[in-house]
């Protein structure tokens, strides 16, 4: 039987993973599914390494590597991702294996499939290979984004953003001086902003540590957040996202 943790902060996206695991593998267990670094890092310090970690690289409260730099040795790993362009150079010399998001089935299949060869390695090289991809994927995090204002395009360095928001159908970037729509989706900005600096605090919003000017308690067990440049409607920590937002914000 082969035991697996699925690594994912997306609750819907990791169940249906899950799903569609136990429906290609039928000798499989999936022990956990995991929401966060804080998570993933008591249960591996509570419970015997599993064979396989579906593992999503850009997590609300750090990355996956946050994760398994911990641990002693390192079980199979199949990295998944929201966003190709900054993650597939990553693993272009690298045999470790990832899944591009939604999860296809017949990616999942072939995934599996390749596992089996990637089982038979030398603890160390497979070590080495995960370093590199790290090594690799820390570099591609987004400097700047260009955002097209009527017929023109604009430059917006990273330096410059504020925080990110959802609204009416559209993702914008807030800088400090201006609130501009732009094509991305928040899972999509998620993959390329490094997490030292960005929070996704809810489904709505993500932040930069740097805008904060403010935290109080609120009720539910959540947080409210001022920021700045300050946001029209109230900026609250979801309360699922609290825990990894005070370890991110190091309260």
């Amino acid at each position: 039987m082969m035991k697996v943790v699925i690594v994912e902060d997306e609750i819907l996206s990791a169940k249906r993973l899950a799903k569609i695991v136990m429906e290609l593998e039928a000798d499989v267990e999936v022990l956990a599914i995991l929401e966060s670094v804080f998570e993933a890092k008591k249960w591996f310090e509570a419970n015997p390494k599993p064979d396989l970690i579906f593992l999503d690289i850009q997590l609300n409260d750090g990355t996956g590597f946050d994760i398994i730099q911990g641990l002693k040795d390192y079980p199979r790993i199949i990295f998944t991702t929201a966003y190709e362009e900054y993650s597939l150079e990553a693993f272009k010399y690298n045999s470790i294996d990832y899944l591009l998001k939604p999860i296809d089935p017949m990616e999942l299949k072939n995934t599996f499939e390749k596992l089996q060869r990637i089982n038979s390695k030398d603890e160390n090289v497979y070590r080495d290979q995960i370093e590199a991809f790290k090594a690799n994927f820390n570099a591609a995090y987004r400097e700047r984004f260009l955002i097209k204002v009527g017929n023109q395009f604009k430059s917006i360095s990273i330096k410059e953003v504020a925080y990110f928001y959802y609204a009416e159908g559209l993702t914008y970037v807030q800088t400090n001086v201006q609130s501009l729509p732009m094509d991305f989706t928040l899972d999509q900005l998620m993959e390329q902003l490094d997490p030292k600096q960005f929070f996704r605090i809810n489904r709505q919003c993500i932040i930069k540590i740097s805008c904060i000017k403010e935290i109080h308690a609120y009720f539910n067990s959540r947080l409210l957040l001022n920021l700045s440049p300050s946001f029209p409607q109230e900026v609250i920590v979801s309360r699922e996202r609290v825990q990894a937002f005070k370890i991110w914000a190091g309260m």
